[in-house]
């Protein structure tokens, strides 16, 4: 059984707290939430629980929050519903070239259909010029998007001055938190966020359920229409488990936060050290301006899919895409300034508070192997 698994930034076990809380909920309590009996009604009132926890997290209101069934549909539902719902407003986006797919496809879509969308530059860190956002913002700019965390590298964007110049220029700021919940604080009001969202199962909640954060006085058109669900915004019978399970995931990151990240600190820091023993190896991205729980690096000569499908051992990810059996070059390790070659000897290890120096060990002596094999 595979146990030496560095590939939390792809998902996360399920805590088994988690799993009790929602248990009930499949085959006790599983009535409607949108039925008026009382069998409904208590799951309605666990489904109301959740939003408060979830609202905790990012220190919303509760009334702020939608369920959708992950960030891909939160980001689909924020982007062509802000658009559609504020069209009056501009024909405008300024977004990052290395944003999540989810965010980027989107993107593309919306300028097929006449929106312009700017695409701003990183730098070999992986950081935005606030400089170059000042200068993309025109009087038809409706809408910034800029991711908080970045999947792959881990770069964190500075999202509380992106969010003081949105607000400045009356923009509103959608910011892609998948990977910035439970590994840092995320704020909204701090940091002037209009819109967010996130996964259940990058922190131990349950897959297929995540969240999309609306702050009140922002406007959109529902992506999915049918009953009146969510105040009309979000049509569909609740999935009451699994938005049990998320309020549930929530309320353990905000409880085990400071002792969590500092297990993983430590782990990543020891990480990092026995990484740069390997001759040549590049750790991608500034610390500083990084969260701890994901490490991308390049260990010259490796094959990195090879490597990855060869060491059962291992669960790792790399900086690559695969559409259709075509491999292509990382978008975000590209943009940063990387040539494709570093592109295919790139590893993203991604840690919990479950990994010991001991599995960290392994790995990093199964890759100096790999390196002498070669």
């Amino acid at each position: 059984m595979l146990i030496n698994y560095f590939d939390n930034a792809s998902t996360t076990k399920l805590d088994s707290r988690v799993f009790e809380a929602m248990l009930p909920y499949f085959n006790e309590i599983y009535g409607n939430a949108s039925s008026s009996h009382d069998f409904g009604k208590r799951a309605k009132e666990a489904l109301e629980y959740s939003r408060k926890q979830v609202s905790k997290l990012i220190n919303a209101n509760d009334n702020e929050i939608i369920f959708t069934s992950g960030a891909t549909e939160s980001i689909n539902f924020a982007l062509k519903g802000f658009v559609e719902a504020n069209y009056e407003k501009g024909n405008h986006i300024i977004t990052v070239k290395t944003e999540h797919k989810a965010v980027l496809s989107t993107c593309e879509y919306l300028e097929s259909k006449g929106i312009e969308v700017t695409y701003l530059e990183v730098d070999s860190n992986g950081l935005i010029s606030i400089d170059d956002l000042k200068k993309a913002i025109r009087t038809d700019t409706l809408l910034i998007c800029v991711m908080f965390v970045n999947n792959e590298t881990g770069v964190i964007q500075p999202i509380n001055e992106i969010g003081l110049i949105a607000t400045e220029n009356n923009i509103a700021l959608f910011c892609d938190a998948t990977q910035a919940v439970g590994k840092i604080k995320v704020d909204i009001e701090k940091d002037n966020i209009d819109l967010l969202c996130f996964s259940g199962h990058k922190i131990n909640g349950p897959k297929g359920i995540g969240i999309l954060f609306k702050k009140r006085n922002i406007e959109l058109t529902p992506l999915i229409h049918g009953g009146g669900q969510e105040n009309g915004l979000r049509a569909g019978t609740y999935n009451t488990p699994l938005i049990v399970g998320l309020g549930k995931a929530c309320e353990i990151a905000i409880q085990e936060f400071n002792t969590s990240n500092e297990v993983i600190i430590k782990n990543s820091s020891y990480l990092v050290q026995e990484l740069k023993k390997i001759k040549g190896s590049i750790i991608i991205g500034n610390k500083d301006f990084r969260v701890s729980n994901i490490v991308d690096v390049i260990i010259p000569g490796l094959n990195s899919d090879i490597f990855i499908s060869r060491e059962t051992d291992f669960a790792l990810s790399n900086g690559s895409a695969c559409t259709s059996q075509i491999i292509e070059s990382s978008h975000v390790i590209k943009a940063m300034g990387f040539t494709d070659s570093e592109c295919q000897q790139t590893i993203r290890i991604s840690l919990n508070k479950e990994i010991t120096e001991s599995q960290i060990n392994k790995l990093v002596n199964a890759i100096k192997a790999e390196i002498k094999n070669i």
